[in-house]
């Protein structure tokens, strides 16, 4: 099924239409989407079909990037169910508007002196991540990563038994990027769990949840 808000709906009711008819015959020139109430604009969701397997697998469309979003609301709740006490004050900035450009131009709170992008590590040919890892960008098309930060995040993996990957993204980018380029002199870092399948059917695992997860918590108390 396909969704789109219909005009003049109450809050949070959506008016449902056969995918099917989009793809057949149905819609063949604007005439026949404007007849099945799409029109320029319209928001078009696919069911995102998500599972987890019983080796642990999860598959969805979304994973990116809700898959990270999820596991920063985890560590949030960590934080206020184990009552930790971080190293340093820590704010999470979740935008609607993930690699357009802006994403993370949004105001800085004052004091921040770095900024993560927790996004999603691809996986594909010439890549060293599986699903099962925490990845860690080094560079991508937005040139390297704070140095001290990357450093750093391998030194914690390898001390604290996390699997994890490093790898180069050349035709990839993130929101902290976007950050620095607002002007923002800080250091800045992108991990995420390893995604097969980015923008289609998608699929990571529970251990790159977890592997992300730890990360997190050794750097950030």
């Amino acid at each position: 099924m396909a969704a789109n808000k219909a005009p003049g709906c109450p809050p949070g009711e959506l008016r449902t239409l056969k995918l099917a008819g989009m793809m057949y015959a149905k819609a063949q020139d604007e005439a026949d989407a404007e007849a099945l109430g799409i029109m320029a604009g319209d928001y078009v969701c696919f069911e995102p079909r998500f599972r987890v397997t019983e080796k642990g697998y999860i598959k969805s469309r979304f994973l990116d990037d809700k898959l990270s979003s999820a596991i920063l609301m985890g560590y949030a709740r960590y934080l206020k169910d184990e009552k930790v006490a971080t190293k340093r004050r820590i704010y999470l900035h979740f935008t609607i508007y993930e690699e357009v450009g802006h994403g993370g131009c949004a105001p800085v709170p004052q004091g921040v002196t770095e900024a993560w992008s927790v996004d999603m590590g691809c996986v594909g040919q010439g890549l060293s991540c599986t699903e099962h890892q925490v990845s860690i960008c080094a560079k991508d098309s937005g040139g390297p990563y704070n140095y001290d930060v990357v450093k750093t995040q391998i030194r914690l993996a390898k001390e604290n038994g996390i699997d994890f990957a490093v790898d180069i993204y050349p035709h990839y980018g993130s929101d902290v990027e976007a950050t620095l380029k607002a002007g923002n002199d800080i250091r800045h870092g992108l991990i995420g769990p390893g995604v097969f399948a980015s923008h289609g059917y998608e699929r990571s695992h529970v251990d790159g949840v977890k592997n992300t997860m730890l990360l997190l918590e050794e750097y950030l108390g």
